[in-house]
């Protein structure tokens, strides 16, 4: 099964989360309706990024480091194309 690592972005607040799903469609709609965590205090949400990985487990190593970087302006260049996943999973 492949999974994706996607990018929300508020379209209320400068507010991005970063997750990991097998369906980011479906996703969405969880974090814009259901949800009742960080993801509903900003809602609407939409993806900005999203990029299929072979593996959860490689998909999972990307967001940790991602999720690690606590940075709004990495994120932004993660989306802009600036930062490759390739190269995140290749940092140590």
């Amino acid at each position: 099964m492949r999974y994706y690592l996607y990018i929300l972005k508020s379209k209320t607040k400068e507010k991005f989360y970063v997750g990991v799903s097998s369906n980011p469609q479906r996703r969405l709609i969880y974090h814009n309706s259901i949800e009742k965590g960080f993801t509903a205090r900003y809602r609407p949400w939409e993806i900005v990024y999203a990029k299929e990985f072979q593996s959860k487990s490689e998909a999972l190593k990307v967001e940790r480091k991602i999720k690690r970087w606590k940075s709004k302006r990495m994120i932004e260049l993660v989306i802009e194309g600036k930062i490759k996943l390739h190269d995140i999973i290749n940092l140590s």
